[in-house]
């Protein structure tokens, strides 16, 4: 149990940093990342979605996008589908709280 709880707190932390990441450089290029085909838009490398050119800032979006997506993927093996899904969605309502619509996607229900 204690080495679930250890991996736990790996992946909170590397998921929070990474996510952490993107919305940084989300916020550099005006990219609302929640805006529906945004992030599609970002990974097949279509800067037009960016409200401020930035190549830069874009491609590190770009590669932080792919990397979340690759750790999601590895945090699914290691903690299981459920505990990766409470765990990116918790990180993205904190970030949601902080940004506010800055990220796009308007209201949810």
């Amino acid at each position: 149990m204690n080495e679930k709880l250890d991996d736990l707190k790996t992946w909170t932390q590397q998921i929070d940093d990474v996510m952490h990441e993107i919305v940084r450089e989300a916020a550099i290029c005006d990219v609302k990342l929640l805006d529906p085909g945004v992030i599609e838009a970002v990974l097949q490398n279509n800067d037009s979605v960016c409200g401020h050119e930035n190549p830069r800032a874009f491609k590190k979006l770009r590669d932080m996008l792919m990397l979340g997506f690759i750790m999601r993927d590895k945090a699914y093996e290691k903690l299981g589908p459920l505990e990766t899904d409470e765990l990116v969605g918790a990180i993205r309502e904190k970030l949601r709280q902080r940004m506010g619509d800055r990220l796009g996607g308007g209201t949810t229900t």
